[in-house]
């Protein structure tokens, strides 16, 4: 839902300037459209008959370039990322291609068909890792152990502190490295592609009169890197955000097996629920630092949801070294306690429970 805009600040000064000359004197402010997990902001721009979205993305956060960069990858590939009708790198504005308001998630909320839209989400993918190339030539870094370590520690540096009121020792983080490293090792065996990394419902869309995965429009994808195929589809069936149909999520995972006949299925089935486990980790280590850094205690409804997806992934006989490392410094009779401290907080916060470790 749009809103008005209330008090100009100067990146929205600077932003009107600029699409003044870029698309003439007359042109109508502009009103916001949301402002997400990151520093960026989006406002739609409504002319005559043509409406455009605008992305705000201040240089000293965000990379506006990259946005850009993996756009032009997926319109390649057939895909539908938003065109670039204009780029000012230097202050971080884009105007974009208008993909409307009709996400897989409104969908869902209006009753649309939750297997048709998941359906079209992994066959997307599988267009995507069907004609990606290693090759490719243009440069994407790597989703590698360091990466993906400096991913999980999030946990162990911002809920950690919050949930115990004291900083993680270096000895039981030095653990938990050591516990990742061995767990990750499998996701590297299956063939690199290129990962979106924040690939679930809020971010796509239905767009009405396109066929096949081109009704399936595309956003969010600036922080893409090359890493296992394995991710996304966990990022779309593993979802922070929304509780996805156990059936459905069963039938998905092996229509993208089916779909690569090539593949290890025991490998790309431990490298669903390790990364599964990492990506979880991850968001509970976002979700609090959201609130604490950015005053954002909106994002901290998800963590029972959160904690509910670790167990089931920590389950999984690939995760034996992280589950045993949470089992020794968050036993579950803790983990449980840590979830009803969440729940029972009135005001969004994370709750102070009092429980220390080794307590």
């Amino acid at each position: 839902m749009t809103a008005l805009i209330s008090e100009p600040d100067q990146r929205l000064e600077a932003m009107q300037e600029w699409l003044r000359e870029t698309l003439g004197p007359e042109t109508p402010e502009p009103t916001l459209l949301s402002a997400d997990a990151s520093f960026r902001r989006y406002f739609r721009l409504r002319d005559h008959n043509t409406s455009r979205v605008i992305m705000d993305a201040p240089p000293d956060k965000e990379s506006a370039e990259d946005f850009v960069h993996i756009a032009d990858i997926l319109r390649e590939l057939g895909l539908s990322a938003p065109r670039i009708h204009a780029f000012d790198q230097t202050q971080g504005f884009l105007l974009l291609e208008d993909l409307g308001d009709h996400t897989f998630s409104r969908a869902l909320g209006e009753g649309a068909d939750e297997a048709g839209l998941y359906r079209l989400a992994t066959d997307t993918l599988v267009e995507l890792h069907r004609n990606w190339s290693r090759h490719h030539t243009r440069r994407v870094p790597p989703y590698d152990e360091a990466a993906l370590l400096r991913e999980a520690d999030l946990f162990t540096q911002w809920y950690w502190p919050e949930a115990f009121d004291t900083p993680c020792e270096a000895h039981v983080q030095q653990r938990f490295q050591q516990a990742w490293q061995q767990a990750l090792e499998p996701v590297y065996r299956l063939p690199p592609t290129l990962v979106l990394r924040d690939y679930h419902v809020d971010n796509l869309m239905v767009l009405a009169g396109r066929q096949g995965v081109a009704a399936c429009g595309l956003l969010d994808f600036q922080d893409a890197l090359i890493g296992s195929p394995a991710y996304d589809l966990v990022s779309l069936l593993r979802d922070a955000r929304r509780d996805v149909d156990p059936v459905v999520a069963e039938t998905m995972v092996a229509r993208y097996r089916d779909a690569f006949q090539g593949l290890d299925a025991n490998t790309l089935d431990d490298s669903f629920w390790i990364l599964g486990a990492q990506r979880t980790t991850k968001i509970i280590g976002i979700f609090t630092r959201l609130w604490r850094r950015d005053g954002k205690p909106s994002y901290l409804r998800h963590l029972p949801r959160l904690w509910r997806l670790l167990e089931q992934e920590l389950a999984h006989p690939a995760l034996t070294p992280v589950r045993q490392w949470f089992d020794a410094h968050l036993p579950p009779e803790r983990r449980l306690a840590l979830q009803a401290g969440v729940l029972a907080c009135s005001d969004n916060s994370l709750s102070r429970i009092g429980i220390r470790p080794g307590a």
